[in-house]
């Protein structure tokens, strides 16, 4: 025997539904990449003004600003990029790597915050006339006088490039990437961020002069 179906009607206004469970969703993930993206801002911003107020300037007089290919040249640290940005780039290929080892519970926008923090605690030391006379003295960079402010945000924004790009490749092919970038370095401008580690550590002459090109 059939029964006929019977026909529940219009929902009410203010019954929950499945689509207003959907609609929730975008809100809730917008919230969360909302706070992260406010914390890298005022990082950022903290950043500049402490810079500054070292003693940076905010940007080079030279022109063209945006670039420089000439990595001993004056324009080097003055301009957004140069070729040490790519050193960077690797910055956040290494802190990708070990946030993700250390840290392993965080979701991937509070890791990038932590980067970008660690970078930008990493450009207000290395802005100090300590460090500043270290460069002078013990690697090429004989007329380092520290970086701009729009410089050191660029130097920021490719470390947070770099922890991107090492999220999308894994770990693998970010060390394949790492030991490509640091061999380019080497040919293109005879420096690379491992050499001007050891550079400041514990500086070797003859690397020096073959720096200068003597």
């Amino acid at each position: 025997m059939q029964t006929e179906a019977t026909n529940p009607g219009p929902r009410a206004p203010n019954e929950p539904g499945r689509s207003n469970r959907k609609s929730a969703k975008p809100s809730t993930l917008n919230s969360e990449n909302i706070w992260p993206a406010a914390a890298i801002l005022v990082v950022l911003l903290a950043t500049g003004l402490q810079l500054h107020n070292q003693g940076r300037l905010w940007w080079c007089s030279c022109r063209g600003f945006l670039w420089t290919s000439d990595a001993w040249g004056s324009r080097t640290s003055q301009t957004i990029f140069d070729p040490y940005s790519f050193t960077h780039i690797l910055h956040g290929l290494m802190f990708c790597g070990l946030l993700t080892l250390l840290i392993r519970g965080m979701k991937t926008r509070w890791k990038l915050f932590l980067a970008i923090a660690i970078e930008s605690a990493w450009e207000l030391i290395e802005n100090t006339n300590t460090v500043i006379d270290r460069y002078r003295e013990a690697t090429a960079a004989l007329g380092y006088n520290g970086d701009t402010v729009v410089n050191s945000l660029g130097d920021i924004v490719c470390c947070g490039v770099g922890f991107m790009i090492a999220r999308k490749l894994g770990w693998r092919r970010s060390i394949i990437l790492f030991a490509a970038t640091e061999v380019v370095l080497l040919i293109w401008i005879r420096d690379s961020l491992l050499l001007e580690i050891i550079m400041l550590v514990r500086p070797i002459d003859t690397v020096k002069v073959w720096q200068l090109g003597q």
